[in-house]
């Protein structure tokens, strides 16, 4: 289930924030909305911080990707493909803020408006191996390690 992040975590306190949706009754993944208006250089990438969080289940992954149609451009996410486990949701560091850091490869700046489709969010079921792990999450935003 997706919900706005707290108040005082949201970077985009003047924003109408769209919670993701689906575009289709088949669709397997549902599109996330940008915050706000932002310009992409050439060879640069930004971090859109949607404002958004998920809730999921233990056995539970959000996969974060750009939208098909933005291969066109060509925008990808600067490290290809996000990956939400369970434990980012409600973190102290930013309440579980989803961010997309999307890199612009083409040769001209690329444009994004509020409210604009800037990814897509997937939910997926996994499996793991009993190797009892029990380290809890301290932060946010890539807090588990380098």
């Amino acid at each position: 289930m997706f919900e706005v992040v707290k108040w005082e975590k949201r970077e985009h306190k003047g924003a109408m924030i769209r919670l993701p949706q689906r575009a289709t009754k088949s669709a397997c993944a549902y599109d996330i909305y940008s915050p706000c208006n932002i310009s992409i250089p050439v060879g640069c990438s930004a971090m859109i911080w949607t404002d958004i969080k998920v809730k999921l289940k233990d056995d539970q992954v959000c996969l974060l990707n750009v939208r098909s149609s933005m291969g066109k451009f060509p925008i990808m996410l600067a490290n290809t493909q996000g990956w939400i486990d369970a434990d980012y949701y409600g973190n102290e560091g930013n309440d579980g803020n989803i961010g997309l850091n999307l890199l612009n490869i083409s040769k001209k700046p690329y444009e994004i408006k509020e409210g604009d489709r800037i990814g897509q969010a997937m939910i997926v079921k996994f499996c793991t191996f009993d190797d009892n792990v029990d380290t809890v999450r301290s932060g946010g935003f890539g807090s588990t390690g380098t």
